[in-house]
């Protein structure tokens, strides 16, 4: 039992959003230079690291300022989620005053910026809160992060319309449509999603910002355990992701300014998993982007039958031991505590059973029929090469794949580090493809 808990903890974040890159189609093959190691930025531990790296990314599309975020820093002592918040809500809280003042002096660029910025630190700040789901810090932050990015969007010189999609009977699944003017004129249109941890408001600054750029419409969306169809809507994560984003290309179809036939999906980190499942059944859409890649959210590390019934034998004691493990390995412990919050499981084993659904099968695969690129980072902290790849080796669909090599400055998990560059590729292949 002992070594079997060992060896899930290297799951460890499997969930997670230019030169040694290219889109070469079903016959490229991935550099085989040797790796660089990762570039430590200021914390020890890899989770902490990249999350200070994922907050100061949104540098270009205004999101972030480089000393900001390197003087939050200075305040966090690693593993405690507590110096994390404080950190982080310290810079937030100072710019909602500075973009308060600056609008009361008709300054609104400069509000729009302190806000955009406001809103990336106040989503950064709960980040390792979520081994206690009713910590009100969380839904004051989330809550803190959406109205800096709205009040920040009534400023913008592109149009940014708040949306709530139906689904089922009773529920929104929230969102934003972007423009890049006033035109109602059919555009090709990005249908946008993030994915374990993510917000739609971040969605923006990761990609939204770029395909603006572009001449693209971008439809954002919530879905169940994200942002606030999570946090409000009280709706967790399912793995049959067809459910939600069907709904969601029907809200499309019926927005005038969308083109019907150049409707694109993209699903940034466990997104890479979630949107390929969804176009094995929704095959209204002209293009997929999987970043990464997913396939199997345990990929190589999914347990077998044999262990899966150890780890039943005795639900106590597994708990326990998984417990203890979280004790010792913080990313094992925040994916742990986000996987129960995103999915309403009440313990680690539940968890870990529900997430084991989370899975393509060949005949999905198979299912897929849009052109559909899939993302490969070669200095993925959260996952491995050859489960980035699986998904691509699976495809019958019109397929390309999208290596950042090892000494690719946008080798990191969803290309953190260097937007600019990861995004700029995927922008070229969808260009192509949405002629």
């Amino acid at each position: 039992m002992n070594r079997l808990i060992s060896c899930l903890c290297l799951l460890l974040l499997l969930c997670l959003a230019a030169p040694g890159s290219s889109w070469a189609g079903e016959s490229h093959k991935p550099a085989q230079a040797a790796p660089q190691p990762v570039l430590k930025l200021h914390f020890d531990d890899p989770s902490y690291d990249y999350e200070l790296k994922r907050a100061m990314s949104y540098a270009v599309s205004g999101g972030a300022d480089i000393n900001e975020c390197l003087s939050a820093a200075q305040g966090i002592i690693q593993g405690r989620g507590d110096t994390w918040y404080q950190a982080w809500h310290g810079q937030a809280v100072r710019l909602d005053d500075l973009a308060a003042k600056a609008l009361a002096q008709g300054l609104k660029a400069s509000a729009r910026e302190a806000w955009l910025r406001a809103s990336n630190y106040h989503r950064s700040a709960e980040f390792f809160l979520h081994g206690n789901p009713q910590d009100p810090r969380i839904m004051a932050s989330w809550l803190a992060s959406r109205r800096a990015f709205r009040q920040a969007a009534q400023l913008m010189d592109h149009p940014v319309e708040v949306i709530a999609i139906p689904y089922g009977p009773k529920n929104r699944l929230p969102g934003y449509l972007l423009k890049p003017d006033d035109s109602d004129k059919p555009r090709k249109t990005l249908i946008l999603q993030t994915g374990f941890d993510g917000t739609g408001e971040e969605l923006y600054l990761d990609i939204g910002w770029y395909a603006l750029k572009r001449g693209y419409n971008v439809l954002i969306f919530e879905g169940p355990g994200q942002g606030g169809a999570l946090r409000e809507g009280h709706l967790f994560f399912r793995p049959d992701w067809e459910k939600v984003v069907t709904p969601v290309v029907n809200y499309a179809l019926m927005r005038p300014e969308l083109d019907p036939k150049r409707l694109a999906l993209m699903g940034l980190s466990m997104g890479g998993y979630l949107a390929p499942r969804a176009a094995a059944f929704e095959h209204r859409l002209a293009a997929l982007v999987a970043n990464p890649g997913g396939f199997d959210m345990y990929g190589a590390k999914r347990p077998s039958p044999k262990e899966w019934a150890e780890m039943n034998q005795d639900p106590a004691k597994t708990n326990q031991m998984l417990r203890a493990q979280m004790a010792k390995d913080i990313g094992f412990r925040w994916w742990i505590n986000n996987g129960m919050f995103t999915t309403g499981r009440k313990n680690p084993l539940a968890f870990m059973r529900f997430w084991s659904r989370f899975a393509l099968t060949d005949a999905m695969a198979a299912q897929i029929k849009c052109p559909t690129l899939v993302v490969v980072s070669g200095g993925d902290l959260f996952g491995g090469e050859a489960e980035e790849r699986l998904l691509y080796d699976k495809l019958s669909a019109p397929k390309t794949l999208l290596t950042f090599g090892p000494q690719s400055p946008a080798r990191q998990h969803c290309q953190v580090g260097a937007l600019w560059q990861g995004n700029a590729a995927i922008f070229d292949w969808l260009d192509a493809t949405l002629k």
